[in-house]
């Protein structure tokens, strides 16, 4: 397919998932981009998020314990953490997108958890009855969320994970889409008990309020993402106004969801890699 029509694919594909566009609106307009229904179902297939598609660090992976754990009064999670705990580790929680908690999430938390953390992926959709299995589903309960509470939870999760036992003292988080829009919020919501937040592609909260946060942040930004781009941008340039410790970073010719390795027209292995790199990095320097 064009480049260009791609792009416009993944551009409606995003205001259907992210801003509500009807679906019998989204599929008509897919159907003439991609030139038929049944092509523009294949399409639809390739950009949206594969939930059969192969773990990066398979979930009985032997160097991982793993456990559904209740960090927070009507939260579940699921947490990881290595076998080999070289002493006190800090903790890194894993924010989902708005499809909830799910097994490429779950992949992702094993991830940080080799790379030598006690993880944390929380399920925000828990008071709502915990993430069910069709996306769909889960986006109209994303968008149901009371927000401020689910951000007044994840405080109140960071707290109680620098209290765990073996702890380093130290905790940050990472998410991804509404995952990494709700890291954004969290540096104003949990103050200097944030030590480190990475976002990757999220929206933005009012840059009127970045004099309020106290945590480093590490901001990866897609490129091609003008969506995100309308209050991420502005957001990171009032942080740096208000000399707050940010680090941008925006990946050329990725699309939002590049991280995902799920979604094969959205997935970008140059991008993913290097921002996972940056991220680890990242929390090295700011929670060891």
């Amino acid at each position: 397919m064009d480049e260009q029509l791609k792009r416009e694919a993944i551009a409606l594909y995003d205001r259907f998932t992210h801003e509500g566009l009807e679906r019998r609106d989204f599929m008509a307009r897919m159907v003439v981009i991609a030139g038929s229904a049944a092509a523009a179902e294949a399409l639809i297939g390739a950009i949206a998020a594969s939930p059969a598609a192969a773990a990066v660090v398979p979930a009985d992976d032997r160097r991982l314990r793993t456990a559904t754990l209740t960090p927070y009064p009507r939260y579940s999670a699921y947490a990881a953490v290595p076998r080999a705990v070289p002493g006190r580790l800090p903790a890194v929680m894993v924010i989902h997108e708005n499809r909830g908690l799910n097994e490429h999430i779950r992949d992702v938390t094993r991830r940080v958890a080799l790379a030598g953390y006690f993880a944390l992926a929380p399920d925000f959709l828990s008071p709502a009855g915990g993430t069910p299995a069709n996306e769909d589903q889960a986006r109209e309960l994303i968008g149901k969320l009371d927000l401020a509470a689910a951000v007044a939870a994840g405080a109140g999760m960071i707290d109680s994970l620098k209290r765990r036992s073996n702890s380093n003292g130290h905790a940050g988080a990472v998410g991804f889409c509404w995952g990494g829009a709700f890291v954004n919020r969290l540096a104003l919501a949990a103050g200097n008990r944030l030590d480190a937040g990475v976002v990757y592609y999220g929206t933005a909260p009012d840059p009127a309020e970045a004099a309020k946060v106290q945590t480093p942040l590490l901001i990866h930004h897609a490129g091609l993402d003008e969506r995100v781009a309308q209050t991420l941008l502005p957001w990171a340039a009032a942080l740096r106004t208000a000399n707050k410790p940010v680090t941008l970073y925006t990946y050329k010719g990725a699309n939002h969801a590049f991280n995902n390795d799920t979604s094969a027209e959205r997935y970008s292995k140059p991008a993913a890699d290097l921002a996972w790199q940056r991220t680890l990095a990242f929390f090295r320097e700011q929670l060891r």
